[in-house]
């Protein structure tokens, strides 16, 4: 094996060694960052799954000359940060609509399930794997999908992601039988990167204080495309055949497809590093100097043991962090709840009469909920930047305070469930009583939904095929109310862990060996150095 090369800094301006002889040139910036970035960093918002694992240090290979690594402050400019704000929030919209579209086939699937049990002649319970199966996936896939990204670039691998996802619909669709509608759906489930990499894309295009609202927007994409499905659902099951609803997941996703191929560059930053290197050692400017994946060959930085524990890291994290873990349940309750009323719906709204057509737009309230919520977040985003500008030796401040407008919506869940319990027993109770909960709903769920990834969709996916039978054999003649009753007391039970968290997160990442080992380790790096910094969402 060779020896370890030696690794030098770039001077910005002659992107020659910091120890060469040149004269002594003023090259600050105040738009070039420095270290304390990747402290800044830790304290974004936990909405990725990802935490840092550092790069081997460059190496020098048996030669006469040394590799030099190019670092983001030497190429500041031509990165992903300085991007226009136009650039920036052209390339999210886009994303935007991919997002919307990966979450909107987990949910319209649900309006065909009558036609496939006539088809096929299966029951209306075994018709609904289809959709549990794309979901538990789904879930499985994000995480798969994630660390390529890292690695081979952000726009390559969604683009195959999005190609696949594509290439499976046509299976369902032209399904001979039931198995093949199944098979066709977890393929389509594991093929989707989801979060993983839309979340991490925010991470490459904007600093670590202005991250929230993007984030907000992309979230927002993520629970309004699983209502989508419902919405469009009802008219495409009352004047369609049910294959159409995966030729419309089709359409919508070549469509994506072409939009992101198109107008969406790559924005991952080592990848962008490596083409900047690449560049400037053809143009003879600077003939060492190397891109940090040039540095050493993908299996000798990546190895497969590093590989699966990248893998593993989100799981190990959900099964021994406590923070991680309430706020995960946390979420993935309340996306699992769009998916149990995609199936509860008909039993609850048919009392009064509801056409396929009103059912479907019946959630439209959830959206409503959803607007309202991602407005109330810009103060509280403000509010909360503030806070931690003026107070950044405080850990309150930079962890918990993060929590704070969700302390404020998250009692709108069971206040909201607890209301649709009681209304939800039909005439002589008018309907518009069950809206209640409906709009309420939206305020906590976007709030919440920013969490891990893999918990909403996995919980919404087990969760998918037991909602029928658990709202109609619980309680007997009251089983619709009470069976929202139990919903009721589990989502009352995981909003008093986000108070005990806000009150007590302190404590329990103190606790949390590998809390405390990730802050020892970035402060640590700190101390006198200038690394490069951390492109993604980290968990705070």
């Amino acid at each position: 094996m060779s020896e370890p090369p030696s690794h030098r800094a770039l001077d910005p301006v002659t992107e020659k060694p910091e120890d060469s002889e040149q004269p002594d040139l003023d090259t600050s910036s105040p738009e070039r960052p420095d270290s304390s970035h990747d402290e800044t960093a830790l304290t974004t918002l936990s909405n990725q799954k990802d935490v840092p694992h550092p790069r081997p240090s460059s190496r020098t290979l048996s030669g006469p000359t040394d590799k030099i690594e190019l670092k983001e402050e030497d190429a500041w400019d031509e990165l992903g940060f300085s991007f226009s704000a136009r650039k920036k929030w052209t390339i999210l919209t886009i994303i935007f609509l991919v997002q919307t579209s990966m979450n909107f086939n987990t949910s319209l699937y649900s309006n065909g399930i009558g036609g496939i049990s006539q088809d096929f002649g299966v029951s209306a319970q075994a018709a609904r794997a289809g959709a549990a199966i794309f979901l538990v996936a789904y879930a499985f896939g994000c995480e798969l999908w994630a660390p390529w990204s890292e690695e081979f670039g952000r726009k390559p691998i969604l683009q195959l992601s999005l190609g696949l996802v594509n290439i499976w619909c046509l299976p369902v669709a032209l399904a001979p039988n039931h198995g093949s509608i199944l098979v066709g759906r977890a393929l389509g489930g594991l093929s989707s990167a989801g979060g993983s990499i839309t979340l991490g894309m925010i991470a490459d295009i904007f600093e670590p204080d202005d991250q929230q609202y993007a984030v907000a927007y992309i979230v927002f994409s993520s629970v309004g495309g699983s209502i989508l499905g419902p919405i469009i659902g009802g008219f495409v099951e009352a004047y369609l055949d049910w294959k159409w609803t995966i030729w419309i997941q089709l359409i919508f996703g070549v469509f994506v497809q072409i939009l992101h191929l198109v107008f969406v560059p790559e924005t991952r930053t080592t990848i962008l590093l490596d083409r900047i290197a690449r560049k400037r050692r053809q143009s003879g400017k600077a003939p060492n100097l190397y891109g940090p994946n040039e540095i050493l060959p993908f299996w000798q930085r990546f190895t497969f043991k590093e590989l699966i524990w990248t893998w593993i890291r989100p799981f190990r994290m959900f099964a021994t962090e406590p923070i991680v873990l309430t706020l995960s349940l946390l979420s993935g309750f309340s996306d699992a709840l769009i998916f149990m009323q995609i199936q509860s719906f008909a039993l609850v709204y048919r009392q009064w009469g509801f056409s396929t057509v009103q059912l479907g737009l019946s959630f439209i309230p959830i959206g409503i909920g959803y607007i309202i919520a991602w407005i109330s977040f810009i103060p509280a985003i403000q509010r909360n930047k503030k806070e931690r500008a003026r107070k950044p030796g405080d850990e309150h401040a930079q962890y918990e305070s993060r929590l704070w407008w969700l302390l404020w919506t998250a009692p709108c869940l069971p206040v909201g469930l607890i209301i649709f319990a009681w209304t939800s027993g039909g005439p002589p109770i008018h309907w518009i009583g069950t809206m209640y909960m409906i709009c309420a709903y939206g305020p906590y769920s976007a709030s919440a939904t920013g969490g891990n990834g893999w918990s909403r969709d996995f919980l919404a996916g087990v969760l998918t095929v037991p909602a029928t039978p658990f709202y109609t054999n619980i309680g007997g003649a009251h089983h619709l109310e009470i069976a929202s009753t139990i919903l009721f007391c589990i989502s009352l039970v995981l909003v008093c862990a986000v108070y005990a968290i806000y009150l007590y997160g302190r404590t329990l990442r103190k606790r949390s060996p590998f809390a405390e080992s990730l802050a020892y380790k970035i402060t640590s790096e700190d101390h006198g150095q200038l690394h490069r910094r951390v492109s993604r969402l980290l968990n705070a």
